[in-house]
């Protein structure tokens, strides 16, 4: 199912939750709402839903105009944060509960409450009641419950944010795994940035309740439209620098007090063609340790993180870099260091507007 919204617009009163949001989901697409607590990111999904009804725009399933269409008339699916589930309900009989309000026939929703079990892995624990499974084995409940449908269309809000981490990450595997093999259009409201990141094929940055992008996970991460999406979209997140771009000999440098890099010329002219001071920004993977660096910094404190170190390298009073080192280095906090920057890999942005200088 093709999912379009036009210009959407959300006020509570006099608060703008969501303003002037388009988007053109295409049918089969898993697509995930990313952004901060309170950006607008639910308010979307509720209209989407037919939970709540925009102030002004259009919402289209298909061809089909949503606006006045009820939620139960929608063939939506959901799964929320709190599971939702009925405590004094088996799970066969939560599973099958939207089936019963459709009046399905009582053999028909015991076969396809039995098929979704199945294939949610919980087929035999169809009797046992809420209180007694695990919290992933309810979280299988709840998306069984929106399966059993058919639905056209598959929402989450947040659903695996009571979850420990390690269940977080099989769970994000079964669901982008499902999602694919059943086709379904989804929408998957996240603020964590690795859910979504690994699990959409393309996904809607909010903040304030305004489309930042809508980009693959790839062009969000390599190709930042605005410093707000550089920041937020990696984990450890981008260093932002204020520097100038001066011109020497052909060459371009980005100069702070802290640091004078040679740029890429492509990169370079782009951001010296805005004139004046402008943020550079570079991520943590993109520095190493190396004695041929340019740039001279003392460690501030070491975070071990198994894999990797994050450093905190201090270069003057006013700039610190995270670095990301090979823990086999044994460096330690106070020992100076010298550090190689990837400028291949360097991001400009307009420090007044906060928009990129090389992707527009």
């Amino acid at each position: 199912m093709r999912i379009a919204l036009e210009h959407l617009t959300k006020k509570f009163g006099h608060v703008v939750g969501v303003e002037d949001v388009s988007l053109d989901i295409r049918d089969g697409e898993f697509v995930a709402f990313l952004g901060p607590s309170g950006c607008g990111k639910t308010t979307t999904l509720l209209m989407v839903a037919g939970i709540y009804r925009p102030t002004a725009g259009i919402i289209r399933f298909g061809d089909r105009v949503m606006n006045q269409v009820a939620p139960k008339d929608r063939n939506i699916g959901m799964v929320f944060q709190s599971y939702a589930l009925y405590p004094h309900m088996t799970v066969f009989g939560n599973i099958a509960y939207p089936l019963k309000l459709k009046k399905v026939p009582k053999q028909e929703q015991i076969a396809r409450v039995q098929a979704v079990a199945d294939k949610m892995g919980i087929g035999d624990l169809l009797d046992r009641r809420p209180g007694q499974l695990s919290g992933g084995q309810q979280q299988r409940v709840a998306l069984g419950r929106a399966l059993v449908k058919q639905p056209d269309v598959l929402l989450f809000d947040e659903p695996l944010s009571n979850l420990d981490a390690r269940l977080r990450l099989v769970m994000r595997a079964e669901i982008k795994h499902l999602q694919k093999e059943l086709g379904i259009t989804s929408i998957y409201v996240t603020h964590d940035q690795v859910e979504a990141m690994t699990m959409a094929d393309r996904i809607a940055v909010i903040q304030n309740g305004r489309l930042q992008a809508f980009d693959t996970p790839d062009d969000l991460y390599d190709r930042p439209k605005t410093l707000f999406i550089a920041g937020f979209v990696g984990n450890p997140p981008m260093n932002f620098v204020d520097v100038e771009i001066e011109q020497a000999n052909g060459a371009y440098y980005a100069v702070s007090p802290a640091l004078r890099v040679e740029v890429p010329p492509d990169r370079g002219a782009a951001a010296a063609a805005h004139g004046g001071r402008v943020v550079m920004g570079i991520r943590p993977e993109d520095i190493t340790i190396d004695p041929t660096g340019a740039v001279r910094g003392r460690v501030f404190v070491v975070e071990p993180l198994g894999r990797d170190d994050l450093l905190d390298v201090e270069l003057d009073a006013h700039t610190r870099l995270h670095v990301l080192a090979d823990p086999k280095l044994k460096v330690g906090a106070g020992d100076p260091v010298l550090l190689k920057l990837d400028t291949q890999k360097v991001q400009f942005f307009d420090a007044a507007t906060e928009r990129s200088l090389l992707w527009q």
